[in-house]
């Protein structure tokens, strides 16, 4: 059998169909509509955050003062901590982490 698609009849009518463009009328105005402009409103509890964060931004991450502090009672010998107080430290924070 063939592979083709035989068409009878008038072939300019089946060719035409994909040749005309349909006009559209424009539209003069459209009815209903009203204008609106975009609104966006923040929370008071995200206003509650970003301030935080601001604060947050403020503090240094070393604290100098405690580090400084610290060193000297190290280089003194004067730091002494017991080895069951770290050991208690590291414990507790390894159940304080949420899974």
């Amino acid at each position: 059998m063939d592979d083709f698609m035989k068409i009878w009849g008038n072939i300019p009518d089946v060719s035409g169909i994909y040749n005309k463009q349909k006009k559209v009328n424009k539209v003069s105005e459209a009815a209903g509509t009203t204008i609106k402009n975009d609104v966006v409103s923040i929370s008071s509890k995200a206003k509650d955050y970003q301030l935080a964060l601001n604060h947050l931004k403020d503090i240094p991450d070393i604290r100098c003062d405690k580090v400084e502090e610290y060193s000297q009672k190290v280089n003194s010998g004067n730091y002494n901590i017991k080895g069951k107080d770290i050991a208690d430290r590291i414990i507790r924070s390894a159940f304080d982490k949420k899974i």
